[in-house]
């Protein structure tokens, strides 16, 4: 994957903010790769011919020695040569690693008829990327930057496990939270098992599955090192808060769009970002990667695959970006929007949403997009050094 991050994303709304971030912190689509060559090719030719060669030749040339050596010694040599013995090594006749079902090899061998590479093509721009089947009938999900390339116009391609290649369509995204479901024309899929990310804990194992650098059906393993991990991804105007999973599974550009799994094999996460060390280029895994919860991507799919979009949760108030104490200070509350009517005021210092603690704006932000629209969470803030709490039902953001 590769990367993709001061000004708010579009006009100014409840948390919109611009933090600085790492250069590219975003799983791009990358070239696809297609059937990658798995011999070792020409020069291996040469070099396997070059070394019978120079045996031959030893061979050969130990035999005229010692048969010089007889012929001077006025020894008669027997024309017969006799070759040693081929003693047949010790091998194991059946399978020297047996696979149960809940072993990654099981796990992996399930699973991977529901993974699927991505090929977009839009423009003069092409980029490939991962994602999962998640409904029988042709719907698939992955990342919002997976897909947006091809635009209006440009061509998505969804290649099977099986190597079957099917047109795809769009059926709708959610840039705030970089997902997007597209559909295929094809029934019978098998769709993955959607777990819940709320269980998991650090130290848990992780399966990431996708086609980094095109190489479909690429498998890594580590563990979940982190939760709750407030990660914004993307570019101005187009930047992503994920309330992420941190994996230290290699994750690599392509792998976008492709599940993180558990022990069970169900799927926990979609895998969007990774952390790099190069500075304005592409970088590749160093055990930093980050997933978006199964649990909000589950409510994002379902909204689009039953109206075309999906609605992001907002408290109707604008951060004060220079405040850098503990907390997310209130710059602006909007009319009519769930700050107002729970009672805030310009300048108070947000401390905690539900059981969160909120160290600043950001994290506030990926905090609120854990919940839905319409429900009720509890607030702590300061005013004049008093701590408050209201109950405040969160708002909805324009579609985008």
């Amino acid at each position: 994957m590769s990367s993709d991050p001061m000004t708010p994303p579009g006009p100014p709304v409840q948390e919109s903010i611009q933090p600085v971030l790492a250069p590219d912190p975003t799983p791009d689509p990358v070239p696809y790769v297609r059937g990658p060559r798995r011999g070792l090719g020409f020069f291996s030719t040469v070099l396997v011919a070059g070394v019978t060669a120079l045996v031959v030749g030893l061979v050969a040339g130990l035999s005229g020695y010692l048969i010089g050596q007889a012929v001077d010694d006025g020894t008669v040599v027997s024309e017969t040569v006799v070759s040693a013995a081929v003693v047949p090594l010790v091998q194991s006749g059946g399978d020297t690693s047996p696979r149960s079902d809940q072993s990654i090899a099981g796990i992996v061998s399930a699973v991977l008829p529901s993974v699927v590479s991505i090929l977009v093509e839009g423009g003069a721009d092409s980029g490939s990327g991962s994602g999962f089947v998640i409904r029988p009938d042709g719907y698939i999900l992955t990342n919002n930057h997976v897909v947006n390339l091809a635009g209006k116009d440009g061509k998505i391609t969804v290649v099977l496990n099986d190597g079957t290649e099917i047109k795809g369509k769009v059926v709708g995204t959610n840039e705030a939270y970089d997902l997007a479901v597209i559909k295929v024309k094809e029934s019978g899929l098998q769709p993955m098992t959607l777990g819940n990310s709320a269980n998991i804990a650090v130290g848990d194992s992780a399966i990431a599955i996708g086609a980094p650098l095109g190489l479909d059906g690429t498998v890594t393993y580590g563990i979940i090192s982190a939760v709750d991990r407030p990660v914004t991804a993307g570019t101005e105007g187009d930047v992503s808060y994920i309330n992420a999973i941190q994996t230290d599974a290699a994750i690599n550009p392509g792998n976008s769009g492709g599940p993180l799994l558990d022990a069970a094999g169900r799927v926990i996460g979609v895998n969007s970002a990774i952390a790099t060390l190069i500075s304005g280029g592409e970088g590749g895994s160093i055990g930093l990667g980050f997933a978006i919860p199964v649990n909000s991507a589950k409510r994002i799919a379902e909204e689009i695959i039953a109206t075309g979009s999906a609605s992001t949760p907002v408290i109707g108030v604008t951060l004060d970006l220079s405040y850098t104490d503990d907390g997310a200070k209130v710059g602006e509350i909007n009319q009519g929007g769930p700050s107002e009517d729970a009672g805030l005021l310009k300048g108070d210092i947000i401390i905690k949403l539900g059981d969160r603690v909120i160290n600043d704006s950001t994290e506030l932000v990926v905090a609120i997009r854990e919940y839905a629209p319409g429900d009720p969470v509890l607030l702590s803030f300061t005013r004049g050094g008093v701590t408050r709490e209201v109950t405040i039902k969160l708002g909805s953001a324009e579609p985008s």
